[in-house]
């Protein structure tokens, strides 16, 4: 007699999900992954050549870091491929991220027309229901996923939906991650930072709650640059800001550990740079 929850891993062989990689739009982040093949009798590592597709990824860091415009430029590259995302928005209302997505199509060279009916926003900044109740939260982006059949969820910030309730963060977050994973979506969550403590720590509001769960933390900060020492190291002035970016951890498939400048062109666009190791090398 079977056990509801207990499986043989031969009676889900069928169901086992095929490791590909989901192009992302962004500079520099998709050699990020990798996983490795068999080649002859040794293996070689492969380039995923995208973000892991079904991953939950938390993207967590201070403000003015680069997780928006990240997400942003995701959810227009996904889009553009005539491919549907749900855009949960929490923090902006729903006229004023529309504004930020047909400007970073713009900086990416594409035609608005082919993102404007593949991005569904849910806008729980205006709708109270939707952003303190997470059940309506839930059963919206089931409807989303059905009618429109989208394939990537984009949640901004995941941090407004526990506000004030940060003790219950890990219960907020696993619910929100067992959800995703059940209707296979491909899934980019912000989280916010409290404080500028350990900002290449993947600590967010709630602690280590969504980093924790989910498959995969990019932690993004920044540094001003203040001494001789920190001019020699990042290749810029006294005074000029840095911001870095790196992969904490992902148990889908093998990434680069190493922290990576990040840069936010004047177009807007992010752009994974060079390692701190090869920057350092070239000095």
């Amino acid at each position: 007699m079977a056990k509801d929850g207990v499986f043989l891993l031969a009676d889900i062989k069928d169901r086992i999900v095929e490791l590909k990689g989901v192009p992302s739009g962004i500079e520099g982040l998709d050699n990020i992954f990798f996983t490795f093949k068999k080649d002859g009798d040794k293996f070689k590592k492969v380039g995923l050549g995208g973000i892991p597709e079904y991953a939950v990824i938390n993207l967590t860091g201070v403000p003015d870091t680069g997780k928006s415009l990240l997400v942003e430029q995701f959810a227009v590259k996904r889009a553009s491929l005539n491919e549907k995302v749900a855009f949960i928005t929490v923090e902006t209302p729903a006229p004023f991220l529309s504004t930020g997505l047909y400007m970073r199509a713009k900086a990416m060279g594409i035609d608005e027309k082919k993102i404007e009916n593949n991005i569904v926003i849910i806008d729980a900044a205006s709708n109270k229901d939707l952003r303190e109740e997470l059940p309506t939260l839930l059963d919206t982006l089931a409807y989303v996923i059905r009618i429109y059949k989208t394939k990537y969820t984009v949640i901004d910030s995941v941090t407004g939906i526990y506000e004030h309730k940060e003790v219950m963060a890990r219960i907020f977050v696993r619910q929100i991650y067992n959800f995703l994973k059940k209707w296979y979506q491909t899934a980019l969550l912000v989280s916010q930072k409290r404080s500028s403590h350990e900002e290449l720590s993947a600590e967010a509001a709630g602690g280590y709650a969504v980093s924790h769960i989910v498959d995969c933390t990019m932690v993004f900060s920044k540094k001003m640059i203040q001494s001789i020492y920190d001019e020699r190291l990042y290749k810029k002035p006294i005074g000029e800001l840095v911001r870095l970016f790196r992969i904490d951890g992902c148990r889908m498939c093998g990434h680069d550990t190493d922290t990576h400048i990040l840069t936010i062109g004047e177009d807007g666009l992010v752009r994974i740079g060079p390692s701190l190791k090869s920057v350092s090398e070239n000095r």
